[in-house]
């Protein structure tokens, strides 16, 4: 049994240059097709976040405006200071809500979510940044508006 066995290793080959380089050369195919989108799937949750954010404010907004039915405006400072905020995440203490009948609109200036990457809220209400349909991998700075005046 012995014998048998020290034949079977003996005849045993490892694996040749070729077909180690033959594995490193897919490897290197398949890291260099993950990596670039990996790379868009964070860029774009990042960008989320931020729209994510701004809904939280919009959020505590009507919480406020329900409590203080005369107030038309309100900063990001406000609902945090007053305990209508606990985080504004990315969203600028300085930026501004407004009360409106469609749905109360968020103004700030440009937000860095990513490098150089920056997303403004130009009157935004939930329903436009939901509606928001630009990626954040993409390229540019990206403002998210009331479409109709």
């Amino acid at each position: 049994m012995m014998k048998l066995l020290k034949k079977r290793l003996k005849n045993e080959k490892g694996l040749t240059l070729v077909e180690l380089l033959a594995v490193i050369v897919i490897l290197a195919i398949v890291a260099a097709i993950a990596i670039p989108a990996i790379g868009n799937i964070i860029e774009n949750s990042r960008y989320n976040a931020v729209k994510a954010d701004a809904i939280n404010v919009l959020n505590a907004a009507n919480l406020y405006f329900t409590e203080n039915n005369e107030e038309t405006t309100v900063t990001v400072g406000t609902l945090k200071k007053d305990g209508f905020l606990d985080s504004e995440g990315k969203i600028p203490t300085e930026s501004t809500i407004s009360k409106a009948k469609g749905g109360h609109k968020l103004t700030t200036s440009a937000i860095t979510y990513s490098g150089q990457k920056t997303v403004t809220f130009s009157n935004a209400t939930i329903k436009e940044i939901n509606d928001d349909s630009q990626e954040g991998s993409t390229d540019g700075d990206k403002t998210i508006s009331t479409q109709t005046p």
